[in-house]
């Protein structure tokens, strides 16, 4: 498990996941802003530079990831972008009002739209591995499997449109499920995300420090569906290091 963050480095509080406006990350102190803790916590963590990305604007965010640098300098055709890298991410839409933790992998667009080339998905990006892992009865297969029983949850296909969004219960396997990521409008932006779903009521609760540690948590637990999709795999640090 993830070490402790010292309580004087970590000045997050419950309140700054506000399930009104999203996740907020303006008007604090550095201590504050869980962008820069999270950050600091992976790279000491796992010893390497990481990157933060983010959806939103203004003092409140919708999404915010991170993910390793290693693994994007290492694709030879989309080392300038951040689209076909797996990450970790949070996330609070208040529509929805869940807060959202765990790992994710992008498609991106096959026909994208006017003045978005850019996110076409290209060749080099994870996409193609987490298809490729994706078989009956495989290790990717298993560790969903053991993740959902624990109560995690799979987002899949299009973020524009009808997607799936499984549970232990209603996982449909390998197969299906892949069937549904390639089936995802080529006009859409789609993606594939295994999440730790929080109500208000349970974050309200947490202390800072409790939300912190359990990202972290999340984090390690999907580590091994990262490593899977990932060029560049991710090891921690060894205690003692």
């Amino acid at each position: 498990m993830s070490a402790p963050i010292p309580a004087r480095l970590s000045g997050f509080r419950p309140e700054y996941l506000d399930f009104r406006r999203g996740i907020r990350v303006g008007n604090l102190e550095e201590n504050e802003r869980i962008t820069r803790i999270i950050k600091r916590a992976l790279e000491q963590r796992y010893r390497q530079p990481f990157l933060t990305e983010k959806w939103g604007r203004g003092v409140y965010w919708r999404w915010i990831a991170w993910l390793p640098l290693a693994n994007r300098k290492a694709k030879p055709l989309s080392s300038h972008i951040s689209f076909g890298c797996a990450k970790f991410f949070i996330s609070l839409d208040p529509e929805e009002r869940v807060f959202q933790c765990g790992m994710q992998v992008e498609r991106g667009y096959i026909r994208p739209p006017a003045g978005r080339q850019a996110c076409r998905l290209q060749p080099d990006w994870d996409w193609h591995r987490l298809l490729a892992a994706l078989k009956p009865r495989g290790r990717l297969e298993q560790q969903l499997r053991r993740l959902l029983k624990e109560g995690f949850r799979i987002f899949a296909g299009s973020w524009e449109a009808y997607a799936g969004d499984y549970g232990a219960q209603d996982f449909p396997g390998a197969v299906i499920l892949r069937r549904q990521l390639e089936n995802a409008p080529k006009s859409h932006w789609a993606g594939f995300q295994l999440y730790y779903p929080m109500s208000e009521n349970e974050v309200s609760q947490a202390t800072g420090q409790d939300l912190v540690e359990s990202m972290l948590a999340v984090f390690e637990e999907t580590l091994p569906v990262m490593n899977r999709v990932m060029q560049v795999p991710l090891s921690a640090r060894v205690s003692g290091d």
